[in-house]
């Protein structure tokens, strides 16, 4: 079967990040490129608890992009394992069921929770993570009965959703209802992650919020605090007119377009500005929960400089590495939490995996997802879709997805 593999080595990085910095394009064609359209077997299943997977849509992430183009630190380099096939966000069909698989059958649609946890490497005790409802971070994704990986998409043994066929573990799956359609069901993982988010640093209705980055993620921090129907007020900073658009329809309050955060934060929140011997103004008062939905070294600075006493920053971008003035985090006493994956929360009084969550609110009509897939290709076509996400805006693109059928 044809797929789309990636594969990275330190000699790989040390080559492509200058030459890529001026010619991006080879991090994805030529002999240098991170990603390649081959032919490999159709997976086996690795056990009886596993089911083999057709994929039917798989969207395309930030963290793809970023892996294809080396972005990322190499810190988490030994939770991955090349070559591996991208693509952790879908929507699939269930072809193959292992004896012991218990709730699944042949034919079912599901969606997946891509973290290959204890549960999936067949680890018994489980680690203290996974024990206490936060499998998202394992502290045994190099260990086990696999190969190296955090989730789906980043282990060379069990594929990914860039590829006809995966397999996947009894604890990864859940259906997808009747009638959902397979852009809606592909976006349940972001929307898993944002859930995750608002519920690790829940806003209340007098907060000043603050998200920076209004694409997908972005967005869906903004659609997620409405679903638990919170009504804080939210800032949007996006520089993309059409992105901060969506924003606005998904419910924020305000958007910030110019990149004047500190501005925003004087006039929206009545913080003060006080201006050092040297560098940027800091700001008392400010904004009271922030997501950073970017991740680099000005955005969180921004951030921190932004924000309220007391107040709880969620880096839910994934940048490379940073260097930060730590000077508001003890003067103004604030907290930096990051964000990963999925979790099992206490929600309406009973516990549930942000998983069922997000499914139940796209049920409900809580959050819009269908309409932000808004660009679909065959796998063949991926340098395009590349192509796309590197120029969302002039695009006017949300979310870009392969599909099978």
């Amino acid at each position: 079967m044809k797929a789309l593999q990636f594969s990275a080595s330190a000699a790989k990085f040390v080559v492509l990040k200058p030459l890529g910095a001026l010619f991006p394009s080879l991090f994805y064609k030529g002999p240098l490129s991170t990603v390649k359209y081959v032919d490999i077997p159709e997976p086996t299943l690795p056990g009886p608890d596993w089911v083999k997977l057709r994929t039917l849509m798989c969207g395309f992430c930030g963290s793809d992009q970023s892996l294809i183009f080396l972005k990322d630190s190499p810190t988490a380099s030994p939770f991955t394992s090349f070559p591996c096939v991208l693509g952790h966000e879908l929507c699939a069909e269930i072809v193959e069921v292992g004896k012991e698989v218990i709730g699944f059958g042949v034919g079912d649609r599901v969606t997946m929770s891509p973290g290959l946890t204890c549960a999936a490497r067949g680890i018994d005790p489980a680690c203290p993570e996974c024990q206490a409802g936060r499998p998202g971070s394992c502290e045994n994704t190099a260990n086990g009965r696999l190969a190296p990986g955090m989730f789906t998409g980043i282990c060379k043994d069990v594929g990914g959703g860039f590829a006809p066929y995966l397999v996947a573990h009894n604890s990864q799956l859940y259906k997808v209802p009747t009638g959902m359609s397979l852009e809606t069901a592909s976006m349940m993982e972001p929307l898993g992650v944002t859930l995750q988010a608002v519920m690790d640093n829940r806003p209340t209705a007098v907060d000043k919020v603050l998200v920076i980055g209004g694409g997908v993620i972005g967005n869906l921090i903004v659609q997620s605090i409405r679903a638990f129907e919170i009504p804080c007020s939210i800032t949007m900073a996006e520089p993309s007119q059409f992105h901060a658009e969506l924003a606005l329809k998904a419910g924020a309050n305000e958007i910030v377009t110019n990149g004047d955060i500190p501005g925003a934060a004087r006039q929206i929140t009545g913080a003060e500005s006080y201006k050092p011997l040297l560098g940027k103004s800091i700001l008392m008062g400010g904004f009271t929960k922030i997501f950073d939905c970017v991740g680099q070294a000005d955005t969180l600075r921004a951030a921190m400089r932004a924000m309220a006493g007391g107040g709880t920053l969620s880096i839910v971008g994934i940048g490379d590495e940073v260097k930060l003035d730590l000077t508001p985090l003890w003067l103004k006493l604030q907290t930096i939490k990051g964000v990963y994956a999925h979790g099992v929360n206490l929600v309406d009084g009973r516990r549930e995996h942000v998983f069922d969550t997000a499914i139940r609110f796209a049920a409900e009509g809580k959050v819009h997802l269908h309409e932000m897939v808004t660009h679909k290709f065959p796998l063949a076509r991926y340098r395009d879709m590349i192509e796309v996400n590197m120029h969302k805006s002039a695009n006017r693109a949300v979310k870009t997805a392969v599909t099978f059928v």
